[in-house]
This record gives C-alpha cells, structure tokens and sequence, in this order.
C-alpha cells in the first residue's frame, strides 16, 4: 500500500481533525479503492417461487459452488440445475458499500444451457450430498479482492432467480479479517427438504445430537427461522446477520479483508496477519482446530471481536467429500465445555470434548438459549464509550437476541460492560453479559453478546431488520456505530 501524499493527508486532517492521517492510509486500502467503483443495485434477486411440497427449496433454478472460499488465480467450479430445462446467465457481484448501492457486477457469464440435475438420495447420518456436473469452472480474476461474492442465477424460461455464494480470500496483511460463519450457515441448510443439523429420525427428536451431517455440495435453502427474508435465498445467512456489518465497514474506509470458517481452520496464518479478528453474526459451529487456532492467536497479540452470539458452541470436524475433497462435510461431534445442567433436553451423544468457549470469548452461550432484550451499559467510564454519552443504565433497544452470551469466565482483568435480562416471550427469562478482558501483548478481546449488532451499524439494500421472541433492534444506531469505531481504533491503532 502506498504512502499518502502530502495533499491527501492535509484534506483528510482538515476533515476529520487528528484522525486524518489513519483516515486518508485508510482511503489507500484495497477495500476503499474497490468500493470508490461504481456498484448497483441490480445485484438483488426479484423474482422468487418456492416448490409447494419442499416449502424452503426453488428448484426452477439453484445452483453452489465446489469451494467455500478461493483466492484470486485459483478455479472455482458452478454446479447448476433448472427444472425444467432452461437456458440461463450468471451475473457475479461482489458484495460491499459502493455509494450505498451494496454491490458492483464483477463479471457476466453465459447463456448456459441448464437442465435438470438430480436430488441425491439420502445416505448415511441423512447426508444429502450433490455431485452434479459444472456448467463452468472459473479461475478468479487477479484484480478480485478479497470479499463476500454472489452469483445471481436468472432463468430465461421464467423469471426466477437464485443466489449462490463464494468468498474470495487472501494472504496479504490487513488491519482487519472477517470471518463469515460459513459452518452456521450449512448447519442450518435444509435443502432439499428437511436435511439440516437440526433434522433427525430419532424418536426423542432432540436436535442437537451427532450422527447427522450436511455438505456443502448442495444449494442453500431459504433460511428457516428467526427472520423470513425469502429475497435471501441461496446467500445462506450473510444478507440476514453480518451484511450490515460488511457495508458498514467498507462505508468507513477500513483495511479489510474476509475469510471462511475453514480458512481459520485450515492455516493459524490466515488471523496472525492482521490485527484485529472479528466474528459476526450467528456463529455457532467451529471445529476444534479453529478454536485452537484463535487462542494461539490471542497470545501472539490479535485483538478480538465477538459481535456475535452462541459463538463457538458445539464442536464440528470437518470430513471429506465422498470424492475425496477435503472440508465438504460437517458433523455436530460435542459442545464446547460440555453439555449444561438445563441442556439435556436439548442435547445428547456429544461425544468430543472440548474447552469452555468463554475461555475465549469471555462468556458463555447461557440457557434458556434464546430471547430478545436491551443492550444494558454498566461501565460508562470505559475508553469503549467514549463520544457516545452513554450513562450507567442507559439502554440500546431491542439490541440483544436472538441468542447471547453470559456467565463470565475467571479471566483477570475481565470486565462486564453491559449486562440485562432477556426473554422469550414470557415462557422463561435469560440474562446477557457483554465483555472485554487484556490480552497477554496489550490486545483485547470484546464480547459484544448478541447475534444483533450488525444491525445497529447499517440498512444496507437486500437486508430487512429481524423480529423473533417478540423483539427487534430498531436499526442504525450511533451508540454502536461508535462503540464499533472506538473499538476499532484502540485495535488498529488509527
């Protein structure tokens, strides 16, 4: 990255006061350079039809990728199905700020001629695992830069569309990594039918067992809870739970790059280049190898930012394909730090054992699981909130659900920045903690307890706000855009 010129540094100070400098090195990132392109808001689907038996699948048009993640110069391959048989384009945009548009078309592919691919049967554990031909392997364009990328699939026959999604990785050093929940988002995948982690033929029906898995060799469903976004279809749950956060991050300018659940648990490299790692959203499933990576990440000085809820909860090995591609299947295999008096309802046959998530994060997935509440600031004097004029007490609505974290770990230094109650409905309250411990290098790791706070950073185009347990957060708010911005600043030095 080059230096700023003189000009730019007296602009941006005559901007922004003493901020100037880290602000105009900022404008010099990929991220900000790609994002000063023209985007659109083309790349959003219209045009959606669900098949009346499979309530979650289109199978009109749907298609996925060989690859979760994929860097510039490497082949990706993209498997897609029409039925009926129906010729078809592929438009693929990567997914940022763009002047508030959320999107720029990167490349235009086709007309292909689609036909109808088939539904593999169900194999063991109730794997539905796809081998269907590709209609295109495409090697990534050097000049891509790191992103969430989606393919808009638009049948010509009909008017019907689909998403899949890819992210597009690299190795460069970067103030920021953020890392899509990928692993959450197929746990959740129900296509075709009823073929998530959560669905099983066990006459208990718990749902939170082993013995069942899912591949990513398949389309992704309509999202099946919490929010109904059915214009979502096929981005598994990126649009729903971390794209405001994304948008908002390439709005500021910050040097950014974004990784997968498996790249953090492929190489230990893929957090250490950069200063601060953030988990966002809904992050439910980590294999042991990325818990591990993570902590040895903590001591060697990474900042870290859990803007999630029910992180790093049950442990998930990553299994091979059936054609020998590592990384394709996942399998609920245990609950990290075991399973909870209160839990056994709930889960069973968790066999692997590993630490308490709140040895890294700071807190814990709590039970009752689930419910909606206020942000709650208990430690106003905290460099944290800084310029927001928050006061002990003061609340950020609807902030927290629809899963959170709390009872705090025995961590020295550990403080409770904000705390509360929750509930679902009445039918049992919960409690949050949000918190921030030292690292061993004068790093930090923030946990901001909620699944929610993306949403009180923006609005981009394609999102809508979630409303579940009789709650919602009400949006952009300037008191986690700022709590954010503080964050950020204390971790990246600007």
């Amino acid at each position: 990255m080059s230096e700023p010129t003189r000009r730019e540094v007296l602009t941006a100070a005559a901007l922004v006061g003493t901020g100037g400098l880290a602000s105009a090195a900022r404008q010099k990132s990929p991220i900000a350079a790609e994002n000063d392109k023209e985007g659109s808001t083309d790349w959003q689907l219209t045009y959606v039809k669900f098949d009346a038996k499979a309530k979650y699948r289109q199978s009109l048009i749907e298609g996925y990728w060989t690859r979760t993640s994929v860097a510039a110069g490497e082949k990706i391959g993209f498997c897609v199905s029409t039925e009926p048989a129906s010729a078809f384009t592929i438009d693929i945009y990567r997914l940022g700020y763009y002047g508030g548009t959320g999107g720029r078309l990167m490349k235009t592919l086709g007309p292909f001629e689609g036909k109808p691919q088939p539904v593999p049967p169900v194999g063991e554990k109730r794997l539905r695992e796809c081998q269907w031909e590709p209609v295109i392997v495409l090697e990534i364009p050097k000049d891509w830069v790191s992103g969430v990328y989606l393919a808009k699939l638009s049948a010509k026959k009909h008017r019907y569309q689909n998403y899949c999604t890819f992210i597009v990785r690299d190795d460069r050093k970067a103030d920021v990594l953020f890392q899509c929940s990928t692993n959450t988002w197929q746990a959740y995948n129900k296509w075709p039918e009823t073929h998530s982690l959560y669905d099983n033929d066990r006459p208990d029906k718990k749902p939170l067992i082993s013995g069942v898995q899912v591949s990513f060799d398949r389309p992704y469903a309509r999202y099946p809870q919490v929010t109904d976004n059915p214009l979502s279809l096929g981005s598994g749950e990126f649009l729903l739970f971390e794209f405001p956060f994304s948008h908002w991050l390439e709005q500021q300018g910050y040097d950014l790059t974004y990784c997968s659940n498996e790249d953090v648990h492929n190489s230990l490299d893929t957090i250490t280049r950069c200063k601060a790692f953030l988990s966002v959203g809904h992050d439910e499933y980590w294999s042991r190898t990325q818990y591990d990576h993570c902590m040895e990440a903590v001591k060697r000085g990474v900042n870290f930012g859990f803007f999630s809820g029910n992180s790093c909860c049950f442990v998930t090995p990553f299994s091979p394909s059936s054609t020998k591609v590592p990384n394709r299947i996942l399998e609920r295999m245990g609950r990290y730090g075991g399973i909870r008096p209160g839990e056994e309802k709930w889960m069973v046959d968790l066999p692997l054992e590993a630490p308490n998530e709140s040895t890294l994060i700071g807190a814990q997935t709590v039970t009752p699981f689930n419910g909606s509440g206020d942000w709650i600031c208990t430690k106003p004097e905290h460099w944290m909130f800084a310029e927001t004029g928050m006061k002990k007490g003061d609340a950020i609505p609807g902030l927290v659900g629809w899963e959170f974290h709390g009872d705090p770990a025995r961590i020295p230094g550990l403080e409770v920045v904000a705390a509360g109650k929750t509930t679902n409905g009445g039918e049992a309250d919960s409690h949050y903690e949000a918190t921030i411990y030292p690292g061993p290098k004068g790093n930090t790791v923030f946990n901001a307890s909620t699944i929610f706070w993306a949403q009180g950073l923006s609005s981009p185009p394609g999102h809508w706000l979630p409303f579940v347990h009789n709650g919602r957060p009400h949006g952009p708010d300037k008191r986690v855009q700022q709590i954010t911005k503080n964050l950020l600043a204390r971790w990246i030095g600007a």
